[in-house]
């Protein structure tokens, strides 16, 4: 784990001031061409990084908290939100919980969020592994989701959707979606 820990960090301190770098050089020479492609950087046990212990010495808790002027954005996936830092929590700007059921970690995944007392209750109630809620700056009220079932239906619908299109038609979709 010693290893994976250091790993990680040396790679996200090289992103974080690279992107820095980039961002700084776009701003001196006014060049739009300069934008830096923005970046996700996902912590899979997020607790592992973001613990309130740790949180200030790794990049990530400075990711969480500063990188978004720089088109860096953290994607923290843990099943124990209050494991996590209280102000790395603060910092993210839209969540996506499943189901909870622990009332620390209720209160941890809405840490941040004004009209929390009526979404405890939500959370409490999602249906295990189909329903999840998102809350945040990118939706413009929490929303709970059904997430699609991957069995046959959904393997057999995207096998139609890529028959029925032309390849060009196909690569254009996935520029407008991912760039």
């Amino acid at each position: 784990m010693r290893v994976y820990l250091l790993v990680a960090n040396v790679i996200t301190r090289r992103l974080r001031e690279k992107y820095k770098e980039k961002t700084t050089t776009r701003v001196q020479t006014r060049n739009p061409a300069d934008k830096p492609r923005p970046l996700i950087i996902i912590v899979e046990e997020a607790h592992e990084f973001l613990a309130p212990g740790i949180a200030h010495e790794t990049p990530f808790g400075k990711i969480a908290r500063e990188m978004r002027n720089y088109f860096v954005s953290l994607l923290v996936v843990d099943q124990r939100p209050s494991a996590i830092d209280e102000e790395v929590l603060s910092q993210i700007g839209t969540k996506v919980v499943a189901q909870l059921s622990d009332d620390r970690d209720i209160g941890a995944a809405l840490v941040g969020i004004s009209s929390a007392a009526g979404l405890r209750q939500v959370l409490a109630s999602l249906d295990c592994k189909q329903q999840a809620l998102i809350l945040g700056h990118a939706v413009p009220m929490p929303i709970v989701i059904r997430t699609r079932t991957y069995d046959e239906n959904f393997y057999q619908a995207v096998r139609e959707r890529a028959m029925s299109g032309s390849f060009t038609e196909a690569q254009k979709e996935i520029g407008d979606l991912f760039y």
